[in-house]
């Protein structure tokens, strides 16, 4: 059974049966059925649909964003503003998909040579919990206005929001088949990759999770695209402004209660500052507040799992018993739900556990650079390579961000994921590209037409 938990309390909210043999026929069946209907009409019928589905995502806000509070303990907060960013990719993809895909001329020895974009087919999404709606959207947004369809297996531990996603694309007027839940359990997964109408795959999750997608697509002959783990560094050089670098380093680490990819996981101090940086830090993350989801106030809730919760609790510990400080937090709370407090380690270094492994929790970590060139040796020193940010002058951070091993860079800003721009990482974050006219060119065939007669 797929079973979705209230972290908030431990309880049994919602319990969904996965899809026997008979409903993953019935459902990769109509998406390899549908989607030469839905490839020929065009962009502009295609829009319409992606419109409709947004402006009903808007409209009805609350009760989702409720759904993704109550099944992995996102505030609610944090939940609408999801909500809200799913429905502008939907809206980014419905206006922006036609140019992004336009025919690109060529000049060759043919009379005329250019390379159409085309749909590829059924592309099946495999997605995680911690951001149900965005990371759905994410996938499916460019991969329908393209013409593909799509078949999602979320997560079993968001049954509800993985439901509700469908169900906006049948409110929406949506033909059959172009967009499909498939409740599975994960060792299900398997022979769906392997199903000869699955045309590609996108996988976000966990470097181990993603190896194995990996490889069972390419065995298959597929493309896939893999957004993995990370430890993504910040650094912070002496001649930042440090109170705003501080106040956004904040929200960074504890959006989503620390649970998200892209968040500052290691952040890499110059000596100079590092004193007072650690002084900036432990005040605000000290004043955040941490409790009920549900509650308006709330700024931080609980861990998704408590198998999530416990191992960053070792991590936390291992890292302590290393050498680290621990300024704030660091104990396991007791009582009811999967709470994990608001944690501050300071002098760690990069051979440490919280530096080595990815933390998917509220846990800042802090590590000093003797100078500029020390602090991107540090930063590139993982095996991740999905996200970085760099606090400078403007100018100096941009010289700094093309040493950076990683995906994307923030220069003295908030590192985010945004419909207009790719996302995607190296080394061991994955391969690929989401987002922005890089991602929408993923599954397409890049066709080739030459058109003669030749040209001497």
């Amino acid at each position: 059974m797929l079973q979705a938990i209230d972290p908030t309390t431990g309880r049994l909210v919602r319990e969904v049966a996965p899809a026997d043999a008979a409903q993953v026929e019935r459902i990769l069946a109509a998406a390899d059925g549908a989607w030469r209907g839905w490839r020929d009409p065009g962009f502009a019928k295609r829009a319409q649909v992606l419109r409709r589905v947004a402006k009903i995502m808007r409209e009805d806000v609350d009760r989702l964003a409720l759904l993704m509070t109550e099944e992995m303990g996102k505030p609610r907060k944090e939940a609408v503003g999801e909500v809200v960013k799913a429905a502008w990719a939907a809206d980014h993809y419905a206006e922006h998909a036609e140019a992004y895909l336009a025919a690109q001329q060529i000049q060759s020895d043919a009379t005329r040579s250019y390379v159409r974009h085309e749909p590829l087919g059924a592309i099946l999404g495999i997605l995680p919990w911690n951001a149900p709606f965005w990371l759905a959207f994410r996938f499916a947004a460019p991969a329908l206005m393209a013409g593909n369809t799509c078949v999602m297996k979320h997560d079993s531990h968001v049954p509800g929001c993985a439901a509700a996603i469908a169900e906006l694309f049948e409110q929406a007027g949506a033909p059959a088949g172009v967009f499909a839940n498939l409740p599975l359990e994960n060792p299900q997964v398997e022979a769906v990759i392997r199903d000869e109408r699955i045309q590609a795959v996108s996988f976000t999750g966990s470097e181990r999770g993603g190896a194995a997608v990996a490889s069972i697509a390419a065995s298959e002959i597929k493309h896939a695209v893999l957004e993995l783990g990370g430890s993504d560094p910040a650094i912070v050089l002496a001649d930042a402004n440090l109170e705003e670098a501080a106040d956004i380093l904040t929200l960074s680490r504890i959006i989503n209660a620390g649970q998200s990819c892209i968040a500052a996981k290691r952040i890499i101090v110059e000596g100079a500052v590092y004193d007072r940086f650690v002084e900036l830090m432990r005040e605000r993350l000290a004043a955040l507040v941490t409790g009920d989801p549900r509650d308006e106030r709330t700024q931080v809730g609980p861990i998704a799992r408590p198998d999530l919760r416990d191992n960053l609790h070792r991590q936390v510990r291992e890292t302590i018993e290393a050498g680290a400080r621990c300024l704030l937090g660091g104990e396991m709370p007791s009582g009811e739900g999967y709470f994990y407090p608001v944690t501050l380690l300071a002098d760690v270094t990069n051979d440490m556990c919280a530096a080595r492994e990815e933390t998917f929790g509220p846990v800042a970590v802090l590590l000093r650079a003797s100078d500029e060139a020390d602090a991107v040796r540090i930063a590139n020193d993982t095996r991740y390579g999905l996200a970085a940010a760099v606090w400078s002058t403007a100018t100096r951070g941009e010289v700094v961000a093309t040493r950076l091993e990683a995906g994307q860079v923030a220069v003295n800003g908030i590192v985010k994921t945004d419909p207009r721009l790719p996302s995607g990482g190296i080394k061991r974050s994955g391969f690929g590209r989401e987002l922005g006219p890089h991602g929408i060119h993923e599954f397409v065939n890049a066709k080739q037409v030459w058109v003669g007669p030749k040209v001497e």
